[in-house]
């Protein structure tokens, strides 16, 4: 087994459910999707900046034009910092009231692949969508409770898509013209390694996976061996983004969400930042056109 390294706290934040984290030019961008909210945290200065949102909110992205687009429960929304300001862009899932946008990452075309799934975390209602900015195409029909990932290896011939309750990862080709194919199992898991989450790549083309009640966060070669392993003082390990001024620092969210008084008095930390170092760079940063 890979020997273990161990995660450092970075920000006190408490998030109910931090998701969603990219590093974009000098900051760390990052979400609490129940609490509506996103974080800007500048590392530099150990700033952290907050904006509340009037739904709830899965990940933002930084757009080609300038900006950025934020994934809401009803869809991408042009987002404003200096404004505060939202403007929709795109409705998904318009006849699902209960689904939301969960997870997202944006190709090497600009083009943003995300999930959707039950807010609820119930019903088999959650697909995985592609966007172009124009154009919402629905890419993988099999639904499931709870979409995680996309995530898209800077070759971007495949695309790695997590079902989160079913402990498993589905790897797809991409084809010439953008269509996947039916997909393959890359990854399977048991009760004891906790609840795959947030996948991201790196420049080998490497998936990192957060781990939700598994207290821990793990690297995976693209032959799919096991080849970096995080410990967290928290069960509940989201996502995780890479990044720094050498693309070898990698940050974590973490959540509260599902904790009980006893296991929130145990673990203090929950819901906040976490980072540690890398020995494989980021991939390169792709914004939405």
């Amino acid at each position: 087994m890979t020997e273990a390294r161990l995660a450092t706290h970075a920000l006190k934040v408490g998030a109910h459910l931090g998701e969603g984290p990219i590093w974009i030019d000098d900051a760390l961008w990052f979400v609490d999707i129940k609490s509506k909210r996103i974080y800007r945290y500048d590392p530099a200065v150990n700033g952290c900046t907050r904006w509340d949102t009037p739904e709830y909110v899965g990940w933002v992205v930084p757009a080609a034009q300038g900006g950025l687009i934020a994934g809401f429960q009803s869809g991408p929304h042009r987002f404003d910092t200096r404004l505060a300001r939202f403007e929709r862009i795109a409705t998904i899932d318009a006849h699902l009231p209960a689904n939301r946008l969960n997870d997202a990452c944006v190709d090497p075309s600009g083009r943003i692949w995300f999930g959707t799934m039950d807010n609820d975390e119930a019903a088999s209602s959650g697909l995985l969508y592609r966007w172009d900015g124009a154009q919402v195409e629905t890419m993988a029909t099999e639904p499931v409770v709870i979409t995680n990932g996309p995530a898209i290896p800077p070759s971007d011939d495949r695309l790695y898509h997590v079902d989160t309750l079913g402990r498993r990862v589905i790897r797809h080709a991409i084809g010439t013209d953008g269509a996947l194919d039916a997909g393959e199992v890359f990854l399977t898991f048991d009760a004891d390694d906790g609840y795959p989450d947030g996948a991201v790549c790196d420049a080998a083309g490497g998936v990192w996976l957060g781990f939700y009640g598994g207290w821990e966060a793990r690297r995976y070669a693209p032959d799919g061996t096991l080849t970096q392993r995080i410990r967290f003082p928290v069960a509940n390990v989201t996502k995780v983004a890479l990044g720094g001024a050498d693309g070898l620092t990698a940050w974590a969210t973490t959540a509260r969400q599902g904790l009980d008084t006893t296991a929130l008095a145990a673990q203090p930390l929950a819901g906040d930042l976490f980072t540690f170092r890398v020995d494989v760079p980021a991939a390169p940063l792709h914004r939405a056109r």
